[in-house]
């Protein structure tokens, strides 16, 4: 492993999560606070999902040919740019034209996190020598570190998105991150080496879409797996805690940093959690295991919230079980796309399985703020769990020693 690259990657990952987690808090709880509905929320982050389908396709592609340090730091740039145009949108503007400006900032937002993101990725399957065993063997440990370290400064970003908002105010918090992000940018830019993750062979634009088995069937089973989050977590639970309860933006918006925190600590720590297996196809028995469980105890949450049984107290805990057992989960799934991945063209497949997951994203968010408005919490709960049944049952078939 080249340490070196790899703590440059995972410096522009840490960075542009810590603004995305921030972006999303302050953009949530800004936007509701001037009226704006969580069917109208949830359209603000539309274009943000759908451009990320496009993006993880086309990002892998252009990273197999020009190399990861040109998409990493174009998703750099791409979110400097993003903040500074939302920093200067008129404050006088029609309800309609406004939410326009803004679903067109979180395309740009939605295309810079996407290329960060399979960047990072890709980058960690790239460094790892194909011909060390013992580097190999790791895979899971570095990939989890990775996601897991994203994820719970994703929940610092949520935190500090609320503490930005309440002390310099929207413009100012938007100018700060953009300042911190371009400095960034710049470490990446000049420390980065131009060939990270370029294909010795030109890939052809007809390679986009994958031709293996396996990694159709994960991509598949992500789509359901993210959806099954963010139906609930994106517009459905911070105003479900702000309307019912009662509780206030700072309040809110630390629930959900705690929860993404302690998320992305269980995600570092699922290889010391859960014993290494030997064959690929031992993780993925694990991983069907894990995701029944995780369906069986949505549909127990949706229940409690349905019958407000100890509205508060199942609400709160069984969402923060909900975290643990969906953390190990993503793990796990972090760790076969890469192991089923070629390394020579690991940006594409992994661009390819992430574009099914901001498929995932979008179908979540849209029906966040539609089952929400219609039907409530409990509605968006069961519709999490039927997905997250269908996305375990579609790993089944690559628990067979012959997958």
């Amino acid at each position: 492993m080249n340490q070196r690259s790899y703590l440059l990657v995972t410096l522009a990952y840490w960075g542009f999560t810590l603004t995305d987690g921030a972006l999303r808090m302050l953009v949530l709880l800004h936007f509701h606070e001037r009226g704006l509905t969580p069917v109208q929320l949830a359209f603000l982050f539309l274009l943000y999902e759908f451009c990320g389908i496009l993006t993880n396709l086309l990002g892998g592609w252009l990273a197999s040919r020009k190399g990861l340090k040109i998409t990493l730091t174009s998703g750099l740039l791409l979110q400097i740019t993003s903040l500074l145009l939302l920093s200067f949108m008129p404050t006088d503007w029609s309800l309609w034209l406004g939410v326009s400006y803004i679903m067109g900032t979180q395309a740009l937002s939605g295309i810079a996190k996407d290329l960060t993101k399979m960047s990072s990725k890709s980058a960690v399957r790239v460094l790892l020598p194909k011909d060390d065993e013992q580097a190999q063997r790791g895979l899971f440990r570095w990939v989890s570190l990775l996601t897991g370290s994203k994820n719970a400064l994703k929940g610092v970003g949520f935190l500090l998105g609320g503490i930005l908002l309440g002390s310099l105010g929207f413009q100012g918090s938007l100018w700060t991150m953009a300042a911190g992000l371009g400095t960034i940018f710049l470490i990446s830019t000049f420390g980065l080496k131009d060939d990270l993750g370029r294909s010795k062979q030109k890939t052809k634009f007809t390679e986009l879409f994958s031709k293996s088995r396996e990694i159709n069937i994960l991509s598949f089973a992500r789509l359901f797996l993210f959806a099954a989050r963010d139906v609930w977590f994106v517009v459905a639970l911070p105003i479900f805690l702000s309307d019912i309860f009662d509780w206030k933006h700072s309040a809110v918006g630390s629930f959900m940093a705690i929860w993404v925190i302690g998320y992305g600590i269980i995600q570092m720590s699922t290889p010391k959690l859960l014993k290494r297996t030997k064959h690929v196809h031992q993780t993925a028995q694990r991983t069907f295991f894990w995701g029944m469980v995780l369906a069986l105890l949505t549909a127990a949450l949706a229940f409690a919230s349905q019958t407000e049984f100890f509205l508060l107290y199942s609400i709160v805990g069984g969402l923060i079980l909900f975290g643990i057992i969906f953390a190990l989960n993503s793990a796990l799934h972090s760790y076969l796309i890469l192991a089923y991945s070629d390394s020579d063209k690991a940006a594409l497949d992994v661009g390819f399985y992430y574009m099914a997951n901001a498929g995932g994203r979008l179908f979540g968010t849209l029906m966040s703020g539609l089952v929400y408005q219609w039907a409530g919490l409990s509605a968006c709960l069961w519709v999490s769990a039927a997905c997250l049944a269908l996305a375990a049952l579609s790993i089944q078939p690559l628990s067979r020693k012959t997958a």
